[in-house]
């Protein structure tokens, strides 16, 4: 990207030194964002759906932009297919509570998901008696597509897949999962956190039953995410929480439900992040998203290429077909150490296990470091990440 677009953030102008390659975790918020949130609570704050006044009314017609543009974003065909949620975590519990399921039933996972997309389909599996079978991923992380193809069957119910994995980077082939997974009736259930801010969705194009993903990741605020769903599994979804405006009537022995979306939004929503979240969206759609994945892949395989010189250092995710975020281990370094030296050279990476423990045993370790990157980095981020990486591993390791 050019510096115009950096320059929209003000956190490099309050830190001009900061390294930032977490945006896989959160990304900074442009000043649109946060003068939209401002602006809401300083001087138009209202509630939503319940009042005539004229403040109201108008929180209500921005809130609404918002699902507009949501839809936009997705290619949604029906305004009603948008639901807000707190994030992708609660779109996909969302959907798992909602799924009727019987023992027998099959739910098919991947290896390498986030637990966002495998403990609430544990839970679903616990209370439904249904089953979960593990779709392997190959040693470059890709999907074993063909492993994928004989576990699908007549049982098969759900199929939750990450449309690009937080730890190996690999895109997903949704589009011809979802075709298999319809071939035996079953729904896919993609998690789009690591795929909406950087490449264009279209949820039409990829067939999918569902696709969550998480308004902080887009550089919008945190607390709100989006559930694309078709809207007949919608409108034969219970509502996971129950409440005031999610219903039409509410009697002492029984209440019915509003349509979707707000049959799903139960209680005063969170006004302003949802408001907040439209100029993220509308900046993400006008910068290109294909634009931003060809800049952020120039940067990934830059730090990818220099990275490859260092003695003992190993990328988990080595599949040409994958997002910009690079995932490795050090012989002989904890990951921890490394990113605190970092940090003192002003370079920000995650470590642990990545909300991902499965995917990292499936490589045989715990714990590792990861990179990523956003709209606001630049090849001089890089080669200063680089430069301290190679001076921290020169000072831990033992010579």
């Amino acid at each position: 990207m050019n510096p115009e677009t950096r320059a929209l953030f003000p956190i490099f102008a309050a830190e001009p030194d900061l390294v930032y390659l977490d945006s896989a975790a959160t990304a900074h918020k442009p000043q649109a964002v946060i003068d939209e949130l401002t602006r809401f609570y300083s001087a138009e704050y209202a509630t939503v759906h319940r009042s005539i006044y004229r403040s109201s009314m108008a929180a209500t017609e921005k809130y609404n932009e918002t699902r507009l543009t949501a839809q936009r974003f997705l290619n949604a065909p029906h305004l009603e297919e948008i639901v807000f949620t707190r994030g992708t975590t609660e779109a996909l519990n969302l959907v798992a509570f909602s799924q009727t399921l019987r023992p027998g039933d099959e739910i098919l996972l991947s290896e390498t998901e986030h637990h966002s997309n495998i403990v609430p389909w544990q839970m679903a599996a616990e209370r439904t008696g249904a089953q979960i079978r593990w779709i392997p991923v190959l040693d470059d992380g890709s999907l074993d597509l063909a492993a994928y193809k004989k576990l699908l069957n007549n049982k098969t119910r759900i199929v939750g897949i990450a449309h690009i994995s937080n730890v190996t980077g690999a895109i997903h082939p949704i589009r011809e999962m979802a075709a298999l997974a319809h071939v035996y009736g079953a729904k896919i259930v993609v998690d789009g956190a690591q795929a909406a801010p950087h490449t264009p969705i279209d949820v039409q194009e990829l067939d999918v039953d569902f696709y969550a993903f998480s308004g902080h990741k887009c550089y919008g605020p945190t607390g709100v995410g989006i559930l694309y769903g078709k809207l007949k599994h919608l409108e034969e979804m219970p509502p996971m929480q129950g409440g005031g405006d999610m219903v039409e009537t509410v009697g002492l022995h029984h209440s019915t439900f509003r349509a979707p979306p707000l049959k799903f939004e139960a209680g005063t929503p969170l006004i302003g992040p949802v408001i907040a979240l439209k100029p993220a969206l509308d900046l993400l759609l006008k910068l290109d998203r294909k634009k931003i994945s060809n800049w952020e892949h120039q940067l990934y395989d830059r730090a990818a290429a220099a990275l490859s010189e260092i003695p003992g250092l190993k990328i988990l995710g080595t599949t040409p077909n994958k997002g910009a975020l690079l995932t490795f281990t050090i012989d002989g370094i904890h990951p921890l150490d490394l990113a605190t030296m970092l940090d003192l050279k002003q370079i920000a990476i995650r470590t642990g296990h990545l909300c991902a423990q499965t995917a990292l045993r499936r490589f045989g370790v715990e714990t590792a470091a990861r990179a990523s990157f956003g709209v606001y980095n630049t090849m001089e981020d890089v080669d200063l990440f680089v430069a301290a990486l190679q001076s921290v591993v020169y000072s831990l390791l033992p010579r």
